[in-house]
Formats: structure tokens, C-alpha cells, sequence
């Protein structure tokens, strides 16, 4: 079901503090206070806030569901009232999947979702599991979507979430520079041909060589941001009109004019 009012969501873009858990943690409790304080339903902290791609300490760093920083996830999510979601290092049999965790506004954990797509070039296939489970999940604001970075790439994903009926799919990435204008096409590609919102919040700074390239943004069912950062560190918050979707789908019905039987090679 998709929500009749607004969602008031806060993207927070920061500068991630490579295997510093306990600096990151400051940071984004200061940052969740200011979206608490601006009326905020939502905020997206980026892929792997707490320790950055210090994927050698993998194990050291992590924590399973319910501890460590995912605790620390849920008490502000409970502090402030205010679903969060972000990405951590989960731990879990002796394996670490990257995990974007979605907390809600009483720090109940309303999904964990573990990234399918490992990137390579950051070496995630040698120290990360992949998941296995795309995951939807029912929220206050509608059926919601999650993927983490280069989930962005694999259009498959992002078709089974409108197939689903999700009306919002959120990203959390640590996207670099040099690719940068790929991460503004394909966010604009997701959103218009699922036809449902679009949040994405990406890291920006310096690590291990990558410069990251923020241009976190929400973008709307037609392609069109409702508001974009650059590449500094960032705060923003936007009201999403989240019941326009159906008008959308009404007018420009896309969907329902797929044809997979005729896709097959």
C-alpha cells in the first residue's frame, strides 16, 4: 500500500573515517539529531558508515544483527523516533556480508537486507559474502525496496522490487568519483523504468586511493531529483509525495505492457 501523505526523508552524506567505528558513530548520531530536529520520517546513513572499506578487519569489525553498531542503530532510531537505515559489517557464522539494515522509528529492525552484488575492484569477493535475498519490506510510508551500491547495476533487481509494487527503493553507496556520472544515469534509469522513487545516499572523501563522489539525491518516478548534493559533506531533507505514483502509472502505464514470453533468447 503506498502512503497518502508525504515522507519527510534525510540523506546523509558523509566522510567516512576509514576502521574508525567510534568516530563514525559520533558523526552520525550528530547527523540523525539534525534530521530528528528538521521532522524527519527517514534517514540513510551510506554503505559501510561505521568502518568504511577497511574490508582486511572485516571480522574485527563486525558484529551480528542486534550488536555492536546495529545497536547502536536501533537506540537512535529509537532515540529520535525516526526510522534509519544504513549499511554495516554484519557477522554471522563465521562469515561477513555487507548488511543494509532498516530500523524503525521504535529501533525494532524492520529489515536487513545482505548485498547480492560484491565488487571486485574493492576486493569485497575476498573478504564478503554475498546475499542470496532481495528484500521488500512493508513500512509506515509503503512497500520499500533495499540495495547497496553496485546493486545499481543489475536493472533485474530493481524490476522484481516494481514487480512487487514497491513504491520507494533506497540505495546506500560508497560510489567514486571517476564514475560519477554512471551513478546519476543509472539512478535516473531505476527510477523511471520501475516507475517508483528513487533514494540514494552515497559517501563522499578519501580512501584506500578512491575519491568517493557523493551526489546523493531523490529522485521521482519520472527521472526528475527532488534535490541533489554535490560533494561535500551534506544534510538533506525533502518531502516525497509518494501517492503521485498511481497518477504516474495511470497516465504512462508501462508496466503492464511488458511482455516476457517474448524476451526470451
Amino acid at each position: 500500500m503506498i502512503s497518502t501523505s508525504p515522507l519527510r526523508i534525510t540523506l546523509a552524506q558523509m566522510d567516512v573515517h576509514h576502521g574508525a567505528p567510534q568516530k563514525n558513530l559520533q558523526q552520525a548520531a550528530d547527523l540523525c539529531a539534525e534530521a530528528a530536529r528538521r521532522g524527519s520520517q527517514l534517514c540513510l546513513l551510506p554503505e559501510l558508515w561505521g568502518s568504511g572499506y577497511s574490508l582486511k578487519r572485516a571480522a574485527e569489525l563486525a558484529a551480528p544483527l542486534g550488536e555492536g553498531l546495529f545497536a547502536e542503530m536501533s537506540a537512535l532510531a529509537r532515540r529520535h523516533r525516526m526510522a534509519l537505515g544504513g549499511s554495516l559489517l554484519e557477522a554471522d557464522g563465521g562469515r561477513v556480508y555487507n548488511t543494509f539494515a532498516l530500523y524503525a522509528a521504535d529501533g525494532s529492525l524492520l529489515a536487513s537486507y545482505r548485498k547480492i552484488h560484491r565488487f571486485r575492484p574493492m576486493k569485497e569477493d575476498r573478504y564478503l559474502e554475498a546475499g542470496a535475498q532481495p528484500v521488500v519490506v512493508e513500512t509506515p510510508w509503503g512497500l520499500t525496496g533495499l540495495t547497496v551500491c553496485y546493486d545499481l547495476r543489475f536493472p533485474e533487481l530493481y524490476r522484481g522490487y516494481a514487480l512487487a509494487g514497491a513504491s520507494l527503493v533506497l540505495v546506500v553507496a560508497e560510489w567514486p568519483v571517476p564514475r560519477i556520472a554512471h551513478w546519476r544515469t543509472l539512478l535516473q534509469a531505476r527510477a523511471i523504468e520501475n516507475q517508483y522513487f528513487v533514494a540514494a545516499v552515497n559517501r563522499v572523501g578519501e580512501e584506500g586511493g578512491q575519491t568517493f563522489g557523493g551526489h546523493s539525491g531523490v529522485l521521482t518516478p519520472w527521472g526528475e531529483y527532488l534535490l541533489e548534493a554535490g560533494t561535500a559533506p551534506a544534510l538533506l531533507t525533502v518531502d516525497l509525495p509518494l501517492d503521485e505514483i498511481a497518477h504516474i502509472r495511470r497516465v504512462f502505464p508501462t508496466l503492464p505492457d511488458r511482455r516476457p514470453e517474448a524476451y526470451r533468447l
